[in-house]
């Protein structure tokens, strides 16, 4: 894409934690300055902001996927109305940020043992890093364990055994569920794709994340089968932090990271998806902000609904970017 000069100084204009990725994947600059930016998310903005939150025992909020009792909620923002939405501080959420921001894992140097000595799931006081049966939580702490160097080579087995069917995953295979979710095979792909990128992986996780990635090529990242009808609305809406939630953006954004690492282009199936994002580009070259996901947050690190975001931006420009560099 031709690159807009001041759009670019607009988007460099951030947090360290997106900062960084601008440098490396639009702005071009060399590897030393990028990396000297990324090393200043453990010092500068919300990585140290989100780290000085972390808790003696290594947990934030004192739990693993919810606050636990003794939480008061000191220090949040974005306090659900009438129970709307979820907690986004527990430990699992601020481990999520922190890894995706680029956060070198020697900045939470002892972080891997003391959750496995103080950590339980909320789901049957389960150990934090075997994981427990919701494929969401697992895929975040597969993705998590593999970057703080913990043993999760189990629960990357998980994966493999509790693939379903029709190639997915559904969280609520627990309840019965026959059928692949949408949401659920995504962030089973992004939680096994970063175990292989850190950890190697195997030849069985590899063919279970192509069979995950083939179920949602089939339906074109957007479409249910057989009618061909729009999954849902949310597919078509952009937010960010991207949360648990599916997006054409999300999703497109994985199979970018995925071609990289497979060193393949991108599956022409991924065209519909490219023109959802092409079509909620606003002429000034920005994405706005869809809404955003209710429930406690440490901070904000994005704007308000309705207002240009540079996150969003980032990761659209670098979408299109990588689909006309390398489509035929």
């Amino acid at each position: 894409m031709r690159r807009d000069p001041a759009m670019l100084d607009w988007l460099l204009d951030s947090d360290p934690a997106l900062r960084w990725q601008v440098e490396r994947d639009l702005a071009g600059a060399p590897r030393q300055q990028w990396a000297a930016t990324k090393a200043k998310v453990a010092t500068e903005g919300f990585g140290a902001r989100l780290l000085a939150l972390q808790e003696a025992d290594g947990q934030w909020a004192g739990g693993a996927y919810f606050p636990g009792e003794g939480f008061d909620g000191t220090g949040t923002t974005g306090a659900p109305r009438d129970g709307e939405g979820q907690p986004w501080v527990a430990t699992t959420w601020s481990l999520n940020s922190l890894r995706e921001w680029g956060l070198d894992p020697t900045g939470l140097s002892g972080t891997a043992e003391l959750l496995a000595a103080n950590s339980r799931w909320e789901y049957d006081d389960l150990p934090y890093w075997n994981g427990e049966v919701d494929c969401c939580i697992n895929a975040f702490t597969l993705a998590n364990g593999a970057w703080l160097g913990a043993d999760v080579s189990g629960l990357a087995q998980w994966f493999v055994e509790h693939r379903l069917a029709d190639g997915g995953w559904n969280c609520e295979w627990v309840e019965g569920s026959t059928r692949s979710s949408f949401h659920s095979t995504l962030n089973s792909l992004k939680g096994m794709l970063y175990y292989e990128q850190a950890a190697g992986g195997s030849d069985a996780l590899r063919e279970a994340r192509g069979a995950g990635e083939e179920y949602l090529l089939e339906r074109r990242l957007l479409r249910t089968r057989p009618t061909g009808e729009l999954v849902g609305p949310w597919a078509t809406r952009f937010a960010y932090p991207f949360r648990w939630v599916y997006s054409a953006l999300n999703a497109v954004d994985y199979f970018r990271s995925a071609a990289m690492h497979d060193g393949a282009g991108p599956d022409l199936r991924l065209a519909e998806a490219i023109e959802v994002i092409y079509t909620a580009r606003q002429p000034d070259g920005t994405w706005l902000q869809d809404h955003r996901y209710p429930g406690l947050a440490w901070f904000e690190v994005d704007v308000p609904a309705g207002e240009p975001s540079k996150w969003l931006t980032f990761y659209g420009t670098r979408a299109l970017d990588w689909w006309e560099s390398t489509s035929v």
